[in-house]
C-alpha cells in the first residue's frame, strides 16, 4: 500500500512531500466540487427545461384545441342532454380551461422545484468551509527539546539505530 504521492504508508514523508500530497488532495477535492456543482446546476437547469415546456403545453393546449374540442363537445353535450347550445358550447369550454389549469399547476409544481434546487450554493458552502477549516489547520506545536536531546544528537542516535 503506498500513500497518494508513491511512497509507503509509514514511511516518513518530509515536508515537501506531505506539501505536495495535500496539495494534490486539495486540488482533487476543488475538481470534485465543481463537478458536483455542474450535475447540480444541471438538474435545476432540467427541472426549469421541464418547467418551461409544461407552460408551453399548457398555452399550447388552450390556443389550438380550443375551436376543435368546442364545437366536438358542445355537439357531443347537446346530444346527450339536449340542453340549449350555447350553454353546450361554455361547458365545453369550462373543460378546456380546467386542462390548461392543471398543466399549468404542474408547472408551477416543476418551477418551484427548480427554484427550491440550490445544488451550486450547497456545493459553494461546503467550498468555503473546507476552506476555511483548512485556513484555520495549524501544525501540532513541538514541545521543546532539553539540552541533552538537540536535533543533531537525535539525528545521530538515527543514524546509530538503522
Amino acid at each position: 500500500m503506498s500513500a497518494p504521492d508513491g511512497s509507503p504508508v509509514g514511511a516518513e514523508r518530509s515536508i515537501g512531500q506531505l506539501f505536495a500530497s495535500a496539495t494534490t488532495e486539495l486540488s482533487a477535492l476543488v475538481h470534485d466540487e465543481i463537478a458536483l456543482a455542474k450535475a447540480q446546476l444541471k438538474q435545476d437547469v432540467k427541472r426549469g427545461a421541464t418547467s418551461g415546456g409544461a407552460f408551453s403545453l399548457a398555452g399550447a393546449v388552450l390556443v389550438f384545441s380550443l375551436p376543435m374540442l368546442n364545437f366536438a363537445l358542445a355537439y357531443g353535450i347537446r346530444t346527450w342532454t339536449h340542453w340549449n347550445l350555447a350553454i353546450c358550447f361554455v361547458l365545453s369550454f369550462a373543460a378546456n380551461v380546467l386542462v390548461a389549469g392543471l398543466l399549468a399547476l404542474t408547472g408551477v409544481v416543476f418551477a418551484k422545484k427548480a427554484k427550491k434546487g440550490r445544488g451550486p450554493q450547497k456545493v459553494a458552502a461546503s467550498m468555503k468551509e473546507s476552506a476555511h477549516v483548512l485556513g484555520k489547520a495549524k501544525p501540532h506545536p513541538r514541545p521543546e527539546l532539553p539540552e541533552h536531546r538537540t536535533p543533531a544528537a537525535i539525528e545521530a542516535v538515527a543514524r546509530s539505530s538503522s
